[in-house]
């Protein structure tokens, strides 16, 4: 796929330089707060005060009470800020999540050489702050520029992205109003163009067995470890975990959550797992979901005990996300590249494996590119952030609501 560039639109190639010392204090300042999914409160209130500070008027400033929708109770919901400016043109949207992964709880940023780690034996959690940091220093530049100056523009501070797409997917979209274009800023290279994302979906699976002495008379139990044990082992032989790819249809699974038994002189009476279902075809994930319940409900019904006593299942899936594809010629796209293009970089597009906040988006009707800001290892206590990468995420957010505001290639 290609896109025209920002030269073939005629497009001004300026530099867009944005306050060094500044841009990377914002990011820095939100990263060292703690804020898992649905406890994002404490960043939120930061981001508030960095958008009181530059200008921002509390009557462009509001909270869509996603909280109260989302599966997990959480204490904070999206933030969802209106820039006005002299309302002509198109309207362009700009995303990010505030919240990280349990493992960045406690991290403490660092600046060493030309990237940012915590010093502390966590996550750093440039995912996503690094991407809430880029926004809000293309609002700063905005404002700095005159808001009125340039057409109008609508963030949205995101929740609970990490465990299901959460905050996106309880969105208050009246609040956030009609979007001509979408920006969402997330992980991975500033070169990179996310036009699409594969579609996602959970189970939970509750295997009970019949219990009994495990010493003195083992053959009256009837074992939910073994039961649930041969279903994975029988999904893993036939093709149904990991990297599935039945004839022309391909997806992926994975059991990753494994509880159950409390002593050994015991035959285990109950197992709780957790599974997932990825696909870029809603066809092809509902069947590996079928599959895997199919293969949970014969192993349960196989293991019995000496009397011919079997056991069951209960199983519960929940669609995370579908899958979407933006159009080649979208103009989101044109003009994600051209931003990418004015930082000197080259775009190039992507389908994702992974959920993205851009998946709910896109249901809601909000179709946007999703663009990386340094993030490395993200999810791991190694990540880092490059800074020049992000310094340009930076630049290509300002350039998206102000210079490149109402182009299009």
């Amino acid at each position: 796929m290609t896109v025209p560039s920002a030269a073939e639109c005629n497009l001004p190639m300026t530099n867009n330089e944005v306050n060094v010392d500044n841009a990377l204090d914002r990011y820095l300042t939100i990263t060292a707060i703690p804020g898992r999914s649905g406890d994002e409160a404490a960043v939120a209130a930061k981001i508030v005060e960095f958008l009181r500070e530059a200008g921002v008027t509390d009557s462009q400033i509001e909270f869509d009470g996603a909280e109260t929708r989302t599966r997990l109770d959480g204490n904070c919901g999206n933030l969802i800020v209106s820039l006005p400016g002299n309302g002509n043109g198109a309207r362009t949207l700009l995303s990010a999540h505030m919240d990280t992964v349990p493992i960045c709880i406690g991290s403490q940023p660092v600046v060493e050489g030309d990237e940012v780690h915590s010093s502390a034996p966590t996550g750093l959690g440039a995912d996503d702050r690094a991407g809430c940091g880029a926004i809000l220093t293309a609002i700063v530049e905005r404002l700095k520029q005159g808001d009125e100056n340039f057409p109008p523009a609508v963030v949205s501070f995101l929740v609970q992205e990490e465990i299901g797409l959460e905050g996106a997917r309880n969105l208050d979209i009246a609040k956030v109003g009609q979007v001509d274009r979408a920006f969402n800023f997330d992980g991975g290279t500033v070169e990179k163009l996310t036009i699409g994302a594969i579609g996602g979906e959970r189970m939970t699976i509750k295997v009970t067995g019949i219990p009994a002495h495990a010493g003195v008379a083992p053959q009256e139990g009837a074992s939910a470890i073994v039961m649930a044990s041969r279903a994975i082992a029988d999904l893993h032989a036939r093709g149904w975990l990991g990297k599935v790819q039945q004839g022309d249809q391909a997806g992926t699974s994975n059991v990753g959550v494994f509880q159950g038994g409390e002593a050994t002189n015991v035959i285990t009476p109950e197992v709780n797992l957790r599974a997932e279902a990825r696909s870029h075809s809603a066809e092809m994930r509902t069947r590996i979901v079928s599959e895997i319940r199919q293969a949970f409900e014969r192993a349960a019904a196989e293991v019995t005990n000496h009397e011919g006593a079997a056991g069951s299942v209960e199983f519960s899936s929940n669609v995370d996300y579908e899958s979407f594809a933006l159009a080649q010629d979208h103009p989101s796209i044109a003009a994600a590249s051209d931003a990418v293009r004015v930082v000197g970089r080259e775009p190039f597009p992507e389908i994702s494996d992974g959920g993205l906040d851009a998946n709910w988006l896109f249901r809601l009707g909000i179709e946007a590119v999703t663009l990386g800001c340094g993030q490395r290892n993200i999810h791991t206590a190694d990540e880092r952030l490059v800074i020049a990468d992000y310094l340009d995420a930076c630049k290509i957010a300002t350039w998206l609501i102000t210079e490149g505001a109402g182009n299009e290639g």
